[in-house]
């Protein structure tokens, strides 16, 4: 590569983008730094070349964020960026998803994309900057890649399509889309919404692709200027005698061995075949181990050419379903008595519990990261242990998998959780997948609509998710619905949609055949559509609304609303007085900037004692108003008498009585509780009541 630095420009939408190569990471195999708007972002590959024996692409894609790009430490002891965040891992896999496919079939050399965040402006995203630097990257790398690949972002404002939308108007958009490919096709897809109609996301992809196009041809440019030759490589030459004789031999077996509606009994007809293959060739390459590899490889493509066939030519499934037809289903809610909300979805042996807990605002999750820092209410988290498949496995932290699943269903159902001012909790739901064949993450999403109805949570509407397939050979396309494990390895589309009746709150796609045309598109909502309303009334018919209660172990909040100018009051030197009310009243209590007091207990009994401390507290005590206070202190000129909020008032001796009082003690004791009437409040704070006005008058 020349090492000399040069400039290209580009068009991000209307954006202008500045692409610089050869100054930076001059010994990575390809690298780019992207200037988008104040975002920089510095992409590098690199190619191990060493060759080694596997049957996988070791492909590592890595998005790291570095807190000096908005001008923050690092929290915490070491001061110094750590584990990847949440936010990182799902970057991440947004880069991957639509890379990986356009790497040669049988390379498998280890390659590493490396994504270095250096400056952040919010409304120039460093995740498209990135997908952008990576493609561009590889494209001028030698490493064997069929990009180039773009990412763009579609709102939804005020009915237009807007591209790569600024934070404001994501706030005020219906759709927040990214979507990623090739000039040729589109090749994935990532969305939440807000109840979109099917027509509309249509319009929103093909809007998106125009762009996809233009960027991507101008990346052409750049990749035939700067680029350096590909390496020579050659996918490993089949032995087609040997595929052949494989062939004749275990096709007929297999093609029973792949019909068969239980998922684990035909994985176990299906491996008993491919043993004996390997039985009967073992004596023929006993010191052939590449041979016998290659057996096992022609045996999975076997499979693979068996199942699609199947349903492409005999429109046949291998658990024997109809195209369109959805996997039994079932619904339960109320397993778990003790948590705040459970629910239990099973489609065919796809099967997720989740469980629902209820929290004051103040658990809420504090996300700090190179966005802006916010307090996230609403947590949906996915666990897929290897049980679920019948297998032993690590367990432990989640994986990418693992967030990624948990963060769809996240977004397929935040729109419908009621507002902070409607129901003020922090929630969380946990989505443990029992059983798994086949699109678990959309089975976690209508587990998630049971156990959030069956705490209580007035959601705008049930969302029910489901997976769709695509089989595509030659000119024909089958589309699946409910797609099961064996279909989505084997076929050529994994597209995931979840919403509501009224349209669709999230979208995933991953496509691995050439381009998609927008009436396969409509094609493939419609059934989608037809299968979640035919899901959402399995889920209503369990449970018709949410329920009209909260758990009797979930907390109860009440919230208040004071002067933000009394907050200080509340909280007292050090914390002295809301610890107090704490204390006494055994609650929890958060209070916001703007005053607003949120009181938590599972003891109703509780939060009322404390309301009505903290109401007495912030009291504004007004001249003419009048109050019951008690006598706290006696001096020979009057009684000092303390008000609801714990201020004291004086009553002078001359107002404790209409008649002439001589002493005070004779008119009033320690400790006693009578009515005043606030007089007089001077500049300093200090207030004159009277009780003698109340006597004369006893109406007021």
């Amino acid at each position: 590569m020349d090492q000399t630095k040069k400039t290209f420009k580009l068009l991000f939408g209307d954006q202008p983008v500045t692409v610089e190569i050869g100054e930076l990471a001059q010994q990575a195999n390809g690298s780019a730094l992207v200037r988008y708007g104040e975002t920089v972002v510095l992409s590098t590959v690199v190619m191990d070349t060493t060759l080694v024996e596997r049957d996988f692409f070791p492909l590592t894609i890595q998005y790291e964020e570095k807190m000096y790009a908005v001008g923050k430490i690092p929290g915490g002891f070491i001061k110094r960026e750590g584990k990847p965040s949440e936010h990182a891992t799902l970057t991440a896999r947004l880069i991957d998803r639509p890379l990986r496919p356009l790497f040669p079939e049988g390379f498998n050399n280890d390659v590493q994309v490396v994504n270095t965040v250096l400056s952040v402006d919010p409304d120039a995203s460093p995740e498209l900057a990135a997908l952008l630097g990576s493609s561009i990257a590889l494209g001028i790398s030698d490493i064997p890649f069929d990009g180039p690949v773009t990412g763009v972002k579609v709102g939804l404002v005020d009915g237009n399509f807007v591209l790569n939308p600024t934070v404001t108007e994501l706030e005020d958009s219906e759709m927040d889309l990214t979507i990623a490919g090739t000039p040729e096709s589109i090749n994935m897809v990532e969305s939440s919404a807000k109840e979109v109609g099917e027509s509309e996301m249509v319009a929103a992809l093909l809007f998106g692709f125009e762009a996809i196009q233009k960027i991507g041809n101008a990346q052409r440019e750049i990749i035939a200027a700067v680029g350096q030759p590909k390496i020579d490589f050659e996918p490993p030459k089949t032995d087609e005698k040997l595929q052949q004789e494989v062939t004749d031999l275990y096709e007929d077996a297999l093609k029973t061995a792949v019909k068969n509606p239980k998922k684990q009994e035909r994985d176990e007809n299906i491996a008993a075949v491919k043993a004996l293959a390997q039985e009967h060739f073992a004596i023929e390459f006993q010191d052939e181990p590449k041979q016998l590899k290659a057996v096992a490889q022609f045996l999975d493509d076997l499979e693979k050419e068996i199942v699609r066939k199947m349903i492409v030519e005999e429109k046949i499934r291998p658990d024997g379903r109809q195209l369109d037809e959805v996997r039994p289903l079932s619904a339960q809610v109320g397993l778990l008595p003790r948590v705040h909300g459970s629910g239990l979805f099973s489609r065919g042996e796809t099967q997720v519990l989740s469980a629902l807990t209820l929290a004051p605002l103040g658990e809420a999750q504090t996300v700090d990261g190179l966005g802006v820092e916010e307090q996230k209410r609403f947590l949906h988290q996915y666990n897929f242990p290897p049980y679920s498949v019948g297998e032993t496995g690590r367990y432990g932290a989640p994986g990418r998998r693992e967030i990624g699943h948990g963060a769809l269903g996240e977004k397929a159902l935040r729109y419908v959780i009621p507002s902070e001012a409607d129901f003020p909790y922090t929630i969380r739901l946990v989505a443990e997948v029992l059983g798994s064949n086949g699109s678990s993450s959309q089975a976690s999403i209508c587990a998630g609509t049971l156990a959030l109805m069956d705490g209580g949570v007035p959601i705008k509407a049930p969302v029910a998710g489901i997976a769709m397939g695509l089989v595509q050979m030659a000119d024909q396309k089958v589309i699946l619905t409910d797609i099961q494990g064996i279909e989505d390895h084997l076929g050529d589309m994994d597209f995931k949609v979840a919403g509501t009746a009224n349209g669709i709150t999230a979208l995933q796609m991953d496509i691995k055949t050439d381009s998609v045309a927008k009436s396969l598109f409509e094609a493939i909502l419609a059934q989608a559509k037809k299968a979640r309303l035919q899901i959402l009334d399995v889920i209503q018919r369990t449970i018709p609304t949410p329920n009209p209660t909260l758990s009797p172990y979930a907390p109860k909040i009440t919230t208040l609303q004071i002067d933000p100018d009394q907050i200080r009051t509340v909280i007292g030197k050090g914390g002295e007085t809301i610890n107090k009310i704490i204390a006494e009243t055994d609650v929890k209590i958060d209070i916001a900037q703007d005053g607003r007091v949120d009181i938590a207990s599972t003891d109703q009994a509780g939060i009322d004692a404390a309301v009505k401390i903290i109401k007495n507290l912030t009291l504004k005590i007004e001249v003419g108003a009048v109050y019951l206070g008690k006598v706290v202190r006696i001096e020979s000129f009057g009684a000092f008498v303390q008000l609801p909020n714990g201020k004291d008032a004086l009553v002078h001796i001359s107002q404790l009585s209409p008649h002439r009082v001589e002493k005070v003690s004779d008119e009033v004791s320690m400790g006693d509780e009578i009515l005043v009437k606030v007089t007089k409040i001077d500049e300093r704070g200090r207030i004159n009541a009277s009780r003698k006005a109340l006597l004369d008058d006893p109406v007021a």
